[in-house]
C-alpha cells in the first residue's frame, strides 16, 4: 500500500511547496524552454519531448582538438592533459594520485567521526548521504579548485556541486547511466567524480564502466514503460531498467573495464557513462570511496525517475563538532 501510495505525484508536490528556495532555480529555464510550471511541480523528459533534442554543446565537440587550445588546459601538469585529452571518446577520465596520502587520512578520520558523532545520513545500501552539509572539510574536497578546474574544463561551463555519497564497502550496483536518477535539460549537464580512499582491487568490489557509452542514446522512463499519468509515477521497478541497461550492453557489444584503484585516484564521468560495481568478493574488506555530482549551469535539473526537481541547498559554513 505504502509503495502504491508514493505514485501519487501530490506528495511530491506537497513536499515541495514548502521548498521554494532550494527549487526557484529552475524556473527561468522553464520558462525559456516554454514549460508552463510552478517550481513544485513535477517534470520528466516528456515534458521536453516536443522540443528538439538537445545536449551539452561540449558533447558535440572533440576534447582531443579543443582541449589544447584552452587556457585552463595548458595551466595543468602535462601528465594531468594527457589523463584528460581522450575524454570526448572514452567518457571518463582517470587522475592518478590526486589527492596525497594525508589528504585521504583526512577524509577517512573525517568521515570515521560523522559516524561516531551521529552526523552521518545513512541512505540505501549503508552508504552516506550528503555529507559535504555536514563537514567543510568534505565540501571544501569536493570543491579543491583544481578538480573543479578539471570538471568546468570537461563540462565546457561552470558546475556547482549537488550531491556527496560516501561509501564504507563496496556499492555494488548494477549498470546505470547517472541520468536516471540525477536528470538533465539538455542532456548531459551532469558530471560526476569518485574518490578512492584505500587500495581497490578485484577482491573488494571496484567500479566498473563502459567506454564510448555515453554517447548512446539516454535512457528514459519511456525507454522502459514508465512514464505513467499526469498524476502517477511510473509502476515499473527500477530492476526493469537494469534490465534495459543491459539489453542495450549486449546489443551494441560493450566491452567492460574495471577501475582498479590506488588512495587518492580520481575517476570523473559522463553524465551518461554506464557504470556500476563489481560484486565484493571478500567480505572482509571494505571499500571506503566518496562520489560527487555536480550540475552545470543553465540546465533544468530532475530526477526522473521521481519526476521531482532537483533540491539545490545553499552551502552555508559549518562549525566543526557541533
Amino acid at each position: 500500500m505504502l509503495d502504491f501510495l508514493r505514485r501519487f505525484k501530490l506528495s511530491y508536490m506537497l513536499y515541495n511547496l514548502f521548498k521554494k528556495n532550494q527549487l526557484r532555480h529552475n524556473l527561468p529555464l522553464y520558462r525559456r524552454y516554454g514549460l508552463k510550471k510552478w517550481y513544485f511541480s513535477p517534470i520528466s523528459s516528456r515534458d521536453f519531448a516536443h522540443l528538439p533534442p538537445e545536449t551539452n554543446p561540449m558533447d558535440q565537440l572533440d576534447s582531443g582538438e579543443v582541449f589544447p587550445r584552452d587556457p585552463a588546459f595548458q595551466q595543468l601538469p602535462a601528465h594531468r592533459q594527457a589523463e584528460l585529452l581522450p575524454w570526448s571518446e572514452k567518457g571518463y577520465a582517470i587522475l592518478k594520485g590526486f589527492f596525497s596520502a594525508d589528504e585521504v587520512a583526512a577524509i577517512n578520520a573525517e568521515v570515521d567521526r560523522l559516524i561516531a558523532n551521529r552526523q552521518a545520513k545513512w541512505g540505501v545500501g549503508n552508504r552516506i548521504m550528503f555529507a559535504i552539509h555536514q563537514s567543510d572539510l568534505l565540501r571544501r574536497t569536493a570543491t579543491q579548485p583544481q578538480l573543479m578546474q578539471v570538471l568546468k574544463l570537461l563540462m565546457g561551463k561552470e558546475v556547482e556541486l549537488f550531491q556527496s555519497i560516501n561509501f564504507i564497502e563496496a556499492s555494488q550496483q548494477k549498470t546505470h547511466s547517472d541520468s536516471i536518477h540525477m536528470t538533465t535539460y539538455p542532456y548531459g549537464n551532469l558530471i560526476a567524480a569518485w574518490i578512492a580512499l584505500e587500495e581497490v582491487d578485484a577482491t573488494n568490489g571496484p567500479l566498473h564502466y563502459y567506454p564510448g557509452s555515453h554517447r548512446l542514446p539516454y535512457l528514459m522512463n519511456a525507454d522502459f514503460g514508465n512514464e505513467g499519468t499526469a498524476w502517477m509515477l511510473g509502476n515499473k521497478p527500477y530492476k526493469e531498467y537494469e534490465r534495459k541497461v543491459a539489453e542495450v550492453v549486449a546489443a551494441h557489444g560493450l566491452e567492460k573495464e574495471v577501475f582498479l584503484a590506488g588512495p587518492g585516484d580520481v575517476f570523473i564521468w559522463h553524465a551518461n557513462l554506464l557504470h556500476g560495481g563489481e560484486p565484493l568478493a571478500d567480505p572482509r574488506r571494505t571499500r571506503k570511496s566518496m562520489v560527487m555530482h555536480y550540475y552545470g549551469a543553465d540546465a533544468v535539473c530532475f530526477h526522473e525517475l521521481t519526476q521531482r526537481p532537483s533540491l539545490k541547498v545553499l552551502h552555508t559554513s559549518i562549525r566543526q563538532g557541533s
